[in-house]
């Protein structure tokens, strides 16, 4: 038998291979003196409830992935096309996930909505925590290309019709301002219309900060399907095939359970995997909600005469002030609002969240 001349999307680093990595799980934090940064993720693929986190768009080689992939389920069926410098892969993704941050957050603040974001290079890579080196714009720069290239064809049905789209990952990327040595400082990222009209709906999810520092894009990709599925649930559970099928893998069945049971492993002894705690039994997976997150019946989402948050505003409380219990401090905050008169709050949400990051910035429990 002869060896795949095209490289898994599992292929991994010498360092990361499968049957040992004795380094920590997460990547260190490399700017720990930023400012606080709310991820969003958008609805990337066009389909009325799944994400981008539901289909394998992105690419987890750690090594040039140039191969056409097809991917079908439930009736649809999406194709990613890479261009000559390979697919986008995970970690591209990172650029995609902050400028919808930055969309949705002005969007939040009243702005009008634009497909077009004018941004700092050093900015994206501070809140995305990666090297502010010249390495890292270079390979900022490198991802932009693959993200421009990417093609996705699908027949995804919108609004109950079923259409054929073919669209990029972002439109155009610019430079528009330089260093002296040649790294960038502005640049312009036009999202595509399709990427566009799906943030501008709403469709998006908060992600925990360390989504950034998860050292494989193998455990990225476990982390969005966990957070697309389990979300504010107790628990998901998924059988690891359909998993395997999820993640895009072509590797052998029992490759694809060795790295699953690896991370099991790895977040048993370091409880490293952000939001879910992860465990394998019997080629089930199940992912657990760490915290806990209240249900319908929490009087947070029922009591009449205080502000109410939803869920997913609560996890974003979460992420404005990590390590925080976020219900103590909704207590602090309605008896504070209470205090001044109940005033009206035209989003209560935003406010709670505001209150968090405040508290985050002016106490923070590392």
């Amino acid at each position: 038998m002869t060896a795949d001349p095209f490289p898994t999307l599992f292929d991994a680093a010498p360092s990361e291979s499968v049957d040992g990595d004795d380094r920590a799980p997460l990547l260190p934090v490399r700017h720990p003196n930023q400012d606080l940064f709310i991820c969003d993720v958008l609805d990337a693929i066009p389909k009325d409830d799944m994400a981008s986190m539901e289909h394998p768009v992105f690419s987890l080689s750690t090594k040039p992935d140039n191969r056409m992939r097809r991917y079908e389920h439930n009736g649809s069926i999406i194709e990613i096309i890479p261009s000559g410098k390979g697919l986008a892969t995970i970690h591209d993704k990172d650029i995609l996930i902050y400028c919808i941050s930055q969309l949705v957050a002005k969007m939040n603040q009243g702005e009008a909505p634009n497909r077009t974001l004018r941004l700092q290079a050093y900015d994206m890579l501070v809140a995305t925590n990666r090297q502010t080196s010249g390495e890292g714009y270079r390979l900022m720069a490198d991802a932009l290309t693959r993200l421009r290239g990417t093609t996705v064809r699908t027949n995804i049905q919108t609004g109950g019709v079923e259409e054929t789209r073919i669209f990029g990952l972002i439109e155009e990327a610019k430079i528009t301002r330089k260093t002296f040595d040649g790294r960038m400082l502005d640049l312009e990222i036009t999202l595509s219309d399709w990427v566009y009209r799906s943030v501008i709906s709403k469709n998006v999810l908060t992600l925990h900060r360390d989504y950034f520092r998860l050292r494989k894009p193998f455990e990225r990709r476990m982390y969005e399907l966990a957070r697309k599925h389990c979300g504010v649930k107790d628990e998901w559970k998924i059988g690891l095939e359909l998993l395997q099928k999820k993640c895009g893998s072509s590797s052998p069945l029992r490759v694809f359970r060795a790295l699953v049971k690896k991370v099991c492993e790895h977040d048993a002894e370091h409880g490293h995997f952000p939001d879910y705690a992860v465990t394998m039994d019997d080629d089930v997976i199940l992912f657990r909600n760490r915290t806990g997150l209240k249900t319908q019946s929490d009087p947070i989402r029922i009591a009449n005469d205080t502000p109410y948050i939803d869920p997913e505003a609560m996890h974003d409380a979460k992420t404005a002030a990590p390590g925080y219990d976020v219900y103590a401090l909704y207590d602090e905050w309605v008896s504070w609002w209470q205090d001044m008169g109940k005033p009206e709050l035209k989003n209560p949400a935003g406010a709670f969240i505001g209150f968090c990051k405040k508290r985050h910035e002016r106490k923070p429990i590392r």
